[in-house]
């Protein structure tokens, strides 16, 4: 279906939209605000040809400017400033590929003090002592996994390559792949510090925060596969001698930690999750007492906003902010009196997959953007956001004047439960062809963002599309029990939910009932397979990285426990959900031309069950096209490859459902 044409326009249209930026960062993440309130530094993405992924550059936002602060061979990430101020900790790979290490600036000559090296592993994460005097390192050994929401894959092989003959070998060793916490401590000066390992051996640290200056906030388990994140517990570490004392467990999971100044009170999110470091949830607030164990916890009331992240501007002052249906929530507990805050609600995004800021005493900063607002740097302070640098470019003006309109869209499912989606469409009256676009996880959820998560939209609602982008029951936003409503039934209440929304778009005169498309990625590959072997009303699907055969899925995947939880069953039977609920089950009662997309690197949904489905349809006489991308994981993220399936599921939607020209 792909013709030159097509990889043509694509590609004008994403050049238009980056070149105007090239050489600046035309993204944004892992904000830290200055101690004084006055600027941000953060992670910025920065294009200087359209050929791979993106090189990133530790950037500070200020005084309505943004600076890139460092440059050279690699990329940095993660910048952290230091409690005063004066020194900027981040992560650079300029050494190796992939291979991230510490390095610390001087702020006020820019200049690296000290860049030690971790043995054994690359660091994913770090975070700032409160007295300054030392960091926290979250170490990952060579070759672990990568989360899915990272992109799949694994973490590099380490300094050197290796051989063209070398294997991939995968054990049940409880120390392959694992995860640990480290200190740097800077000493008199940077430049002599020492750098110690923890946590000790047999404990796989997943996340972690400091605790006042003599103690650990530690996501840990005893497994180093990535299915053992989702029985992780949560533990307080001693940083003298690495001792553990277990502050809570539970039936679910644990993400985005932290602790007062004094390491006294401690905060987390507990929640269904499918997938490590994608946490949405209830905010539970632990008192630690003298001894380093828990004294009581209670689980904070927000109102029905499942929290995404959390951080502390004084010792009894919590921040947090998650989501409550389609908005972004900004709230506050006050510890000494328990009143929780909701200080700012709206409709555009912060942060990336979930909200998240840096917390401060003056205010709380982070990437706010939106469907028509590019990417930029802001603090909520009060109640008001205050814009301290954007992002955006003449390539953001040519997108936004394309891409018509984003509104928020709701209704009724058949058991009667609301469901809400929010819907991209060209301007002027409808029927339009409607692709439905469903989200991954299942527990994620589409919010007003810039691309709504998937950077072809835009191009397709500019060529005459509307595309509808439901949140299901299993969506985060609305609380646990609404989250819940797809545990044990995926494929179904919440696949009702979505095909009672293609009906309502008809019904309001938005959709052409003989134009209607379905794309996902992930659990949304899996869903867009899924319901086209239950229903035959859709012209045209184009599933991403989808699950199509739940056995197969958990004898291949890197994350079995997922499949289990979710399935509510057990794969050894062969029987129930493992089969029933399988789309390549069901594979003969496709006859919707189907283009099935996988990446050669993703070990959370392998392209294997791609190219299951895409045999099974073959078989039964059914037009489907399997592209698998030798070099990308869970998704398609690098370009040209994002040119070039772009420009496929355009292609494969023009086929087969195409909007009428206009005169």
């Amino acid at each position: 279906m792909l013709t030159p044409d097509y990889f043509d326009t694509v590609e004008r249209h994403f050049r238009r939209l980056h070149e105007p930026a090239f050489g600046a960062p035309h993204a944004a993440a892992d904000p830290s605000i200055r101690p004084d309130g006055a600027a941000i530094a953060f992670t910025g993405s920065v294009f200087t040809e359209l050929v791979g992924r993106p090189r990133t550059r530790v950037c500070v936002a200020e005084a309505t400017r943004v600076r890139i602060l460092t440059e050279g061979a690699g990329s940095q990430r993660m910048p952290r400033f230091s409690p005063d101020g004066r020194l900027l900790a981040h992560l650079t790979d300029a050494e190796s590929p992939g291979d991230f290490q510490l390095d610390v600036l001087d702020v006020a000559t820019g200049t690296s003090v000290w860049r030690p090296r971790v043995p054994g592993g690359a660091v994913e994460y770090l975070s700032w002592s409160p007295d300054g005097s030392a960091l926290l390192l979250g170490v990952a050994a060579y070759g672990a996994d990568l989360a899915g929401g990272q992109g799949s894959g694994t973490i590099a092989d380490g300094p050197g390559e290796m051989p063209d003959w070398a294997p991939e070998v995968d054990s049940n060793s409880s120390e392959d792949g694992a995860r640990s916490v480290w200190i740097a401590e800077l000493g008199t000066e940077p430049g002599n510090g020492t750098v110690r390992q923890v946590s000790r051996a047999g404990t796989n640290v997943w996340e972690a925060c400091w605790a006042g200056p003599d103690a650990l906030v530690c996501v840990a388990g005893s497994g180093a596969g990535e299915e053992s994140w989702y029985t992780a517990d949560l533990r307080r570490i001693a940083v003298a001698d690495g001792s553990e004392t277990v502050l809570r467990t539970g039936g679910r999971q644990f993400g985005v930690p932290s602790a007062s100044p004094s390491g006294r009170a401690v905060a987390v999110v507990e929640a269904l999750c499918s997938d490590r470091g994608v946490v949405a949830g209830d905010l539970v607030l632990i008192a630690v007492d003298s001894a380093g164990g828990a004294a009581d916890s209670v689980r904070i009331d927000t109102n029905g906003v499942d929290v995404t992240s959390t951080g502390w501007p004084a010792e009894d002052r919590l921040g947090w902010a998650g989501i409550g249906g389609l908005d972004t929530v900004v709230g506050e507990v006050d510890r000494a009196s328990g009143k929780v805050t909701e200080v700012w609600r709206g409709t555009e995004t912060f942060g990336g997959r979930y909200p998240e800021l840096s917390f401060s005493p003056h205010g709380h900063a982070g990437v706010r953007h939106g469907w028509d607002r590019f990417p930029e740097l802001a603090i909520v302070a009060g109640r008001s956001v205050r814009t301290v640098a954007s992002l955006t470019h003449p390539g953001a003006d040519y997108v936004s004047a394309k891409a018509g309109v984003a509104e928020e869209v709701t209704w009724t499912a058949p058991d009667g439960t609301a469901i809400q989606g929010i819907l991209c469409r060209p301007a002027g009256p409808g029927p339009f062809p409607l692709i439905t676009h469903l989200h991954g996880g299942p527990v994620w959820s589409f919010r007003n963002s810039w691309s709504l998560a998937f950077q072809g939209t835009p191009l397709l609602v500019s060529r005459g599309y509307a595309v509808l982008n439901p949140n299901p029951r299993g969506s985060a936003g609305r609380g646990q029990r609404f989250a819940e409503g797809v545990f044990g039934d995926m494929g179904g209440a919440g696949a009702q939910d979505v095909l009672s929304g293609i009906d309502a778009m008809v019904a309001r005169g938005i959709a052409d009932p003989e134009r209607l498309g379905v794309m996902g990625g992930s659990y949304g590959g899996f869903l867009s397979a899924w319901l086209i072997t239950q229903d035959e009303r859709f012209a045209a699907a184009a599933p991403t990285a989808p699950v199509t055969d739940w056995i197969s899925l958990h004898h291949t995947t890197n994350m079995p426990h997922f499949d289990r939880t979710f399935l509510a069953d057990e794969p050894r039977s062969f029987t129930g959900h493992y089969v029933e609920r399988s789309p390549l089950r069901h594979a003969s009662n496709v006859r919707t031309p189907t283009l099935l997309t996988g990446g050669a690197l993703d070990r959370c949904t392998p392209p294997g069950q791609a190219r299951e489905f895409h045999r099974a349809l073959v078989e039964s006489d059914v037009e489907s096209t399997l592209v698998v991308y030798p070099q990308e994981g869970h998704g398609v993220s690098g370009f040209p490859a994002v040119i070039d399936h772009c420009a496929r599921v355009l292609a494969w939607f023009d086929a087969y459902m195409a909007p009428e020209p206009t005169v």
